[in-house]
């Protein structure tokens, strides 16, 4: 049984929602009312909130309404008032009229609009699929009663329609009977036959308990019946839910620790470049305080004696740059800190103290 998309049952809807455009007052005609071909919705020259008066020829409002929230009126216009019980609204909305007595004729699909039997509690279907409306039925425009018995002569219905799907238009043709409830009316033999059990062949949905008739020709479940699922696919759920949790997280959790890795490895670069530059200036230095003491003295005093007044340059070239102070900071030095680090207890950087008496 094909269904409808959402789309395409909109267009399906459109083309009639605006047929009839004539307004209060407007003149129309009541030979224009009519059934849509394919939609089988009734169509009159007025629009949806009017109707043709068959006195004066003109569209007037509708003075009664068969659906609970009527289509066309504006949201909190005045509706018009349901029919009391006993009574039905046309099509047309003209006005509240009494029941039709079995023989009676009756508009399509409006089995509301025959008088009930007698014994409509036993008639009537409760299962909501429309059966029958409190035990009586319209078939083939007349009103007649769903009494009809197992293997005794009925009457069917067969309204074609015009749908919608995927792949396209296709037809859909519904066939209704007057047999009680629990049995079809054949369409070949046109008498009342017991409804097939789930898995039994099928030509058609009315012949099936479910009201399913698949497209392999079987009877299926009902639309309606609710999917239900073993336990291990809920257990399965779960673990797929703190799997993906978990997951997350350790994902998370190792590009993190691979971001610190590498800015834990820029740091200690930056620390082995700035220290051998330090080592370059102490060589340097060295160098020229070896050039300057090498020079002849010519007054028994060497002038550069007094340069490094004492100090043992050794020592200093012995002491770890990291240990000395710094008073002062250095635009080619950072303090560098960073916790959990390897390098953070003792190999920090930190400027080193300007020495006096350079040269």
């Amino acid at each position: 049984m094909r269904t409808l998309t959402p789309t395409l049952f909109l267009l399906y809807l459109y083309h009639f929602c605006l047929a009839g455009s004539v307004n209060k007052g407007g003149a129309c005609s009541t030979k224009s009312s009519r059934l849509q071909a394919g939609t089988n919705q009734f169509w009159s020259d007025c629009n949806s909130v009017t109707f043709c008066s068959d006195t004066d020829g003109t569209c007037v409002p509708k003075r009664c309404r068969k659906d609970d929230f009527p289509f066309g009126y504006a949201q909190g216009a005045d509706l018009p008032p349901k029919c009391s019980k006993g009574q039905f609204c046309p099509d047309e909305g003209s006005d509240c009229q009494p029941a039709l007595a079995v023989g009676s004729p009756c508009q399509l699909n409006r089995d509301d609009e025959c008088e009930g039997p007698p014994n409509f509690k036993d008639l009537a279907d409760t299962s909501g699929r429309g059966l029958n409306f409190n035990g009586s039925v319209c078939l083939n425009n007349q009103c007649m009663w769903a009494n009809a018995t197992l293997g005794n002569a009925c009457v069917v219905e067969n309204t074609f329609y015009i749908a919608y799907g995927v792949s396209g238009e296709f037809a859909d043709i519904v066939s209704r009977g007057n047999c009680r409830v629990g049995l079809y009316c054949d369409s070949v033999k046109k008498v009342c036959m017991t409804n097939k059990v789930l898995g039994a062949a099928c030509g058609a949905d009315k012949e099936c308990d479910s009201w399913n008739c698949l497209s392999t020709g079987v009877c299926g479940t009902s639309a309606a019946t609710p999917r239900h699922f073993g336990v291990w696919v809920y257990v399965l759920v779960v673990f797929g839910i703190f799997g993906g949790m978990a997951g997350t997280l350790t994902g998370l959790f190792v590009t993190h620790r691979k971001q610190r890795d590498r800015e834990r490895e820029k740091r200690v670069q930056y620390w082995r470049e700035q220290n051998a530059f330090h080592q370059n200036l102490l060589q340097m230095r060295e160098t020229a305080r070896a050039s300057i003491l090498s020079l002849p003295n010519q007054s028994g005093t060497s002038p550069q004696s007094t340069l490094y007044g004492g100090r043992d340059l050794s020592d200093e070239l012995n002491t770890p740059i990291l240990q000395n102070a710094a008073p002062k900071a250095s635009g080619l030095r950072h303090y560098l800190a960073d916790d959990n680090s390897e390098y953070d207890s003792g190999s920090m950087m930190q400027p080193t103290k300007k020495v006096e008496g350079r040269f």
